[in-house]
């Protein structure tokens, strides 16, 4: 089976910098997706796109409010997506998740349009 895996959470204070992987694998071989999404759920809050970007052409989505503070990429050559994530706010205090292989590759995509999950990290930034 797929298996996506994120690495990269922590803690920091209000202001600080954290670095989000993604790696999405399977039964020995590497997996490719052409949409590779971070998504991002607070306690009781619903689930939200943070950022998508289409592989293939490198076109990245991101939501408004992590514009201009958060960055995602990606390294062919590791098979990763990262998550570059600066000025961190409290409120950006949420378990991210990374999601794989979509049919539309947009923020804000619904969850059920990605097949392949990952277990979460944590992000906790205090102020």
């Amino acid at each position: 089976q797929v298996h996506v895996v994120e690495s990269g959470g922590g803690s920091v204070q209000a202001g600080g910098s954290l670095r989000l992987s993604c790696v999405a694998s399977g039964s020995g071989h590497t997996y490719y997706s052409n949409c590779m999404s971070w998504f991002r759920q607070a306690p009781g809050k619903e689930r939200e796109g943070v950022a998508a970007i289409y592989t293939p052409g490198g076109t990245t989505y991101y939501h408004n409010s992590v514009k201009g503070r958060f960055t995602i990429s990606q390294d062919n050559a590791k098979n990763t997506v990262y998550l570059q994530m600066n000025n961190l706010k409290p409120e950006d205090t949420a378990m991210y998740y990374c999601a794989a292989d979509s049919d539309y590759c947009y923020v804000g995509a619904p969850e059920s349009d990605f097949r392949y999950w990952g277990e979460g990290t944590q992000v906790t930034v205090s102020s």
